[in-house]
């Protein structure tokens, strides 16, 4: 069997693991040491209108709530962004990749590496509350963005290959979670295939079609195009969420989540227009 990954590299090089205080734990990417010529995503890439935000503790958490609150009060976030999450989108690169209502008051988009244990930590901890509270309640729309830092993390790419592709077959949360229970069993790996062919089996997909999916050029090139979409838009580290016009960085907790989530809720629902007729 082909490897996943061949030795065409999503282009972040210089990446590097740091332990991370609470505030920005998470996998960081130094700037890299060569420029690259960018390349044209299917859609539109990840862009920012303004400098990003970034989240510090104490006074900072209710300042950034606010500066996001507003920022979406603004309609800061590109209307480019926000069409590559349409489900009526025939190109829509998320596609298989979003999880709750189109109507959500927020979009988040998490730029996330499923070989960094600070995203793993965030998705077994922190992300089932956010489902459970947010997404299936209808107040949040979650798209994921794959954003592998290679040059650190030997199977990111892979493993980001076979999310992609379980995702063509309407499995990747399944695989997202499989793939995170079970990264200290892969990240290890000099060759993680056959571990993620069980994966593969637990998820319930078609081998045959997975592994036309990863072998296929087109798939990486996707990759490639994601991983420097997330890069534009401000992102350096993984765990980063985009939060309409906002960047959140590291592996925040949950009560983080909650005042940024709750403040952006309260000033668009403040904002939105009364139905004719109705009382002030």
């Amino acid at each position: 069997m082909h490897r996943f990954a061949s030795s065409v590299r999503v282009i972040l090089s210089g990446a590097k693991d740091r332990p991370g205080h609470a505030s920005d734990a998470g996998c960081t990417l130094v700037p890299p040491t060569r420029s690259f010529a960018p390349l044209r995503m299917t859609g539109a890439p990840l862009r920012m209108t303004r400098p990003p935000l970034r989240m510090t503790r104490g006074a900072g958490v209710r300042a950034l709530a606010l500066a996001l609150a507003l920022a979406a009060a603004g309609s800061l976030i590109s209307a480019d962004l926000a069409a590559q999450a349409r489900p009526d989108s025939a190109r829509n690169p998320l596609a298989g990749r979003i999880r709750g209502s189109a109507t959500a008051s927020v979009t988040v988009y998490e730029m996330s590496d499923f070989q960094c244990p600070f995203c793993r930590t965030f998705a077994l901890t922190t992300f089932p509350e956010i489902d459970s509270l947010y997404i299936a309640t209808g107040k949040v729309r979650w798209a994921f963005v794959n954003f592998p830092l290679t040059s650190v993390h030997d199977n990111a790419l892979a493993a980001a290959e076979v999310g992609l592709c379980a995702a063509r077959q309407n499995a990747f949360w399944r695989v997202h979670d499989l793939l995170y229970q079970h990264q200290d069993v892969w990240a290890p790996l000099k060759q993680p295939e056959a571990f993620f062919l069980t994966l593969a089996d637990s998820a319930r997909i078609s081998r045959p079609a997975l592994l036309a999916c990863v072998q296929a050029p087109a798939t990486r090139e996707t990759l490639q195009q994601e991983a420097e979409g997330a890069q534009r838009s401000g992102a350096n580290s993984t765990p980063t969420f985009y939060i309409e016009g906002g960047l959140l960085t590291g592996a925040q907790p949950m009560p983080i989540f909650r005042q940024v989530l709750d403040s952006i809720i309260r000033e668009k629902t403040r904002k939105a227009p009364r139905p004719p007729g109705a009382s002030p």
